[in-house]
């Protein structure tokens, strides 16, 4: 290991990033070492703005992409190396106002009947029952289903905050049963390494499966939408909201920080839209009569 990138991670534990984000950030530093094969720290600020230019104009990259080998290459020339480059603060894309894909209630059902793997099955199931991310069903343990108060603890959630989901009872008795089919004492969703050897006890299910298994499942049900495992979260929202929960109580489900992030599922619920049609339609047509 360089001592650059030694410096980089040091800096980067010390600001409480998380192990993903540092390999993220690395990973977007040495990509752009490598498209100039030389060392970072010889590379001028000319050639980063070209770099950014490379990948929104030839490469193509998505949004998210954009954003991640910014913050990581940003954090390594302002922290790491303590240059102060005004071409950082100008080269993020731009905002989209995209509204995510939802599923109804029946779709779900739908794509979920079609995961044959029962472990992944259980997992997809947890996470839209719970509006969990990908990383916090794939990583639950055994330790955070509390069975009396019917309640997921989730640790170190995005941002690093903790928080408490209410569990469904049938989810409960489906986790159990899954449980007693590998009893592993720390995973809930241990690798396929941790169920053919008991004691590496270390490792819970790769994401990557999880994914593969919904995409498979969402071709095969027949579902017309450009879904992923993150539409289940999504989902989950939109459904809570369409029943009559509160969008404070959903917000502290989901672990949003702000509220704002959460009023977007009122632009995607039917049924709020519905009602908010039928009052208007009653508004205009006493105007008429």
């Amino acid at each position: 290991m360089s001592i650059l990138r030694q410096k980089m991670m040091e800096d980067m534990e010390l600001r409480g990033l998380a192990a993903r984000t540092q390999g993220a950030y690395v990973h977007a530093v040495s990509q752009l070492a490598g498209h100039y094969h030389k060392s970072p720290d010889r590379i001028s600020e000319e050639e980063v703005r070209q770099y950014f230019l490379f990948l929104k104009n030839v490469k193509g990259v998505s949004r998210s992409t954009h954003t991640i080998a910014l913050c990581g290459i940003k954090f390594f020339y302002e922290h790491t190396l303590k240059r102060e480059w005004h071409t950082l603060d100008f080269v993020r894309p731009a905002k989209e106002n995209k509204l995510p894909v939802v599923l109804s209630r029946q779709e779900v059902g739908q794509i979920l009947n079609c995961v044959h793997y029962t472990r992944y099955r259980v997992c997809l199931t947890t996470i839209y029952a719970c509006g969990l991310r990908l990383l916090e069903g794939v990583s639950l343990q055994v330790k955070d289903i509390d069975g009396q108060r019917r309640m997921v603890h989730v640790h170190q959630g995005k941002g690093g905050k903790d928080r408490y989901i209410p569990l469904p009872d049938s989810a409960l008795i489906m986790l159990r049963q899954y449980w007693t089919t590998h009893r592993n004492p720390v995973w809930l969703f241990p690798s396929i390494h941790a169920l053919l050897a008991p004691e590496q006890t270390s490792q819970f299910m790769h994401e990557t499966g999880v994914q593969k298994a919904f995409h498979a499942a969402l071709l095969e049900s027949g579902v017309k939408k450009h879904a992923t495992v993150h539409t289940l979260r999504h989902s989950y929202a939109t459904h809570l909201l369409e029943a009559g929960v509160n969008l404070r109580v959903i917000q502290g489900y989901l672990g949003h920080v702000s509220p704002k992030t959460t009023t977007l599922y009122t632009h995607l619920t039917s049924v709020v839209n519905a009602q908010a049609s039928e009052t208007i339609n009653e508004i205009v047509a006493r105007l008429w009569r």
